[in-house]
């Protein structure tokens, strides 16, 4: 009897290590999606990687620039939830006039821009004074249209860090 246990719980170990390593390879599998994603999307919008300078350098879009600082501002709170998301999904299509596709396309480029930059506080203020040399101060007002209808009207107010991000942005912008 002893030994009829001792199988059936090799047997299950077997089965719950192969599960494990079955799910790992999923998640692994998901990960080179995500990087076929930002491959997609950088090759869409025609941005190419130069080896001897930085991502944000190389932007020569100005809704790539748009898209990435309204990523890096929902982060500053916390992770962005999937309904603040969606909702800038939807005003990066209304704002900026594009596709959902296009926007999707966008987030994503816009999140891993925010990475490359090291955090979302680094890439607000790299990334803002790239739209501010691509486009001057007429790019504000689209962006913090994004940006402020990303809020759900039921929200409490910005959190202290995206308080002082407006201000790091008006500055960028020299409208201070």
């Amino acid at each position: 009897m002893p030994f009829i246990l001792g199988i059936l719980g090799i047997l299950a170990a077997a089965y719950f290590w192969s599960l494990r390593a079955r799910d790992a390879a999923n998640m692994a599998g998901d990960l080179m999606d995500m990087a076929g994603d930002v491959k997609a999307a950088a090759r869409r919008f025609g941005f190419t990687r130069k080896a001897d300078i930085h991502p944000v350098e190389a932007i020569e879009d100005p809704n790539i620039a748009a898209a990435a600082i309204a990523e890096a501002f929902l982060a500053l709170d916390d992770m962005p939830t999937r309904d603040q998301q969606a909702a800038m999904r939807v005003q990066i299509r209304r704002v900026l006039q594009v596709d959902d596709a296009t926007a999707e396309e966008l987030m994503v480029l816009g999140h891993w821009m925010v990475n490359a930059c090291g955090g979302p506080q680094p890439a607000l203020a790299r990334l803002s004074r790239k739209l501010y040399r691509l486009e001057g101060t007429a790019a504000l007002t689209p962006l913090m249209d994004i940006i402020t209808g990303a809020f759900p009207a039921d929200k409490q107010g910005l959190s202290e860090r995206q308080t002082e991000a407006v201000d790091e942005l008006r500055i960028a912008f020299r409208l201070r």
